[in-house]
């Protein structure tokens, strides 16, 4: 059981990316679950991101701070940037003042920095999480004086300089526990079928969506495969233009409840951002993970290999889609049950302990309540 939290005020920070905004969203409804009040928690990011959007949409109170990226190089942009990281700290303490949060909990990015600044200033205490094997700028530099850091690559560890480090995965939505597999395949009206899921993420992947079409091809006239691709908004339209969607095909822009084809799935073919892989985890199905190359820091290579390196999953390179290597490795899995087997049962070992990381997660917030 917590302590009686229903009177406590909680900030919640961090956004700009889904690797942000979700645990955040996650660890929000976690505590709403848990007796927090509405009324008491506050989503502080950029009014300008996708956070706002999402905050709204689930009825959360919204704090904005304008801060974005930060500029690389000494420059007029730079200047500018300081400045308006400036105002936003200002704005964080005006904040902290009038609200009066018992403690902090961010999720990184920039958007999160003008609250910790806020927070170290007024001794609020925080807590930070970290959904990326290479933990972010922000997290890295205030993670000295966290009460907690949480990260959710054991390999993150060695980049904080921190007492308090814990490895409880990332918060998963809850909606991914929430579902059966077979509730699932029965929305998708999926029977014996083997269920191949592929997604770009939101925006979609150009790359990725091209290498389907070839799969989709393949596999056209195959009855006992079904296959489901999330082209992504902004891709839709080019994908399935002069496309000739095969029956045992269903192609979409975007899922908004995204439990469902992945809780439906047998095999998954995604981008490796970290929440991605969370939920896939949380799924218990093994996936090909296929990073994006331009990822900061090269993220999403580091987080593809260190689920491949568990044997969860299989990776491919973006430049090796070009020369049909998808179609082959997605071939010998479905003629090897047991190489499938194998990716199957180490994404369920891995993926049990997801169910049980927002609890966790929220015991260390609450236990940084002075």
């Amino acid at each position: 059981m917590f302590k009686d939290i229903c009177n406590k005020k909680f900030f919640i920070t961090g956004g700009g990316t889904g690797g942000h905004i979700y645990p955040a969203v996650s660890i929000i409804n976690e505590l709403l679950k848990s007796g927090a009040e509405n009324e008491n928690i506050f989503y502080i990011g950029n009014k300008n991101n996708p956070e706002k959007k999402i905050a709204n949409d689930a009825n959360f109170q919204f704090l904005s701070v304008e801060v974005t990226g930060m500029q690389r190089k000494f420059s007029l942009k730079f200047i500018k940037w300081v400045f308006v990281l400036f105002i936003s700290i200002i704005k964080a303490l005006f904040y902290c003042i009038k609200y009066k949060p018992d403690v902090v909990f961010a999720t990184g990015g920039y958007v999160s920095a003008p609250v910790l600044f806020a927070a170290n200033i007024l001794n609020i205490p925080y807590v930070l999480h970290d959904s990326d094997c290479i933990p972010g700028i922000v997290t890295r530099f205030f993670s000295k004086n966290a009460k907690a850091v949480n990260l959710a690559f054991v390999e993150a560890n060695k980049y904080i300089k921190s007492n308090n480090v814990y490895n409880y995965n990332n918060p998963v939505r809850s909606v991914f526990f929430e579902i059966a597999k077979e509730e699932a395949r029965k929305e998708l009206n999926i029977n014996d079928e083997f269920l191949i899921l592929i997604m770009g993420g939101s925006q979609g992947a150009k790359s990725i969506n091209a290498a389907a079409k070839e799969l989709i091809e393949k596999y056209k006239n195959r009855n006992d495969i079904k296959i489901i691709l999330q082209t992504g908004r902004k891709n839709y339209d080019e994908t399935v233009k002069d496309f000739i969607i095969p029956s045992n095909t269903r192609i979409e822009p975007y899922f908004d409840n995204m439990a469902v084809p992945i809780s439906a799935s047998d095999l998954i073919i995604s981008r490796a951002g970290s929440i991605s892989i969370s939920e896939i985890l949380s799924s218990k199905n093994p996936s090909i993970l296929i990073p994006y190359p331009y990822a900061a820091a090269n993220h999403q290579r580091i987080n593809a290999k260190a689920i491949a390196d568990k044997n969860a999953a299989l990776y491919l390179e973006d430049d090796e889609l070009k020369n049909g290597k998808l179609i082959n490795v997605i071939d010998e899995l479905i003629n090897s049950k047991e190489k499938y087997n194998i990716l199957k049962n180490n994404a369920e070992n891995l993926g049990r302990d997801f169910k049980f990381a927002n609890e966790k997660i929220l015991n260390l917030i609450i236990n940084a309540i002075k």
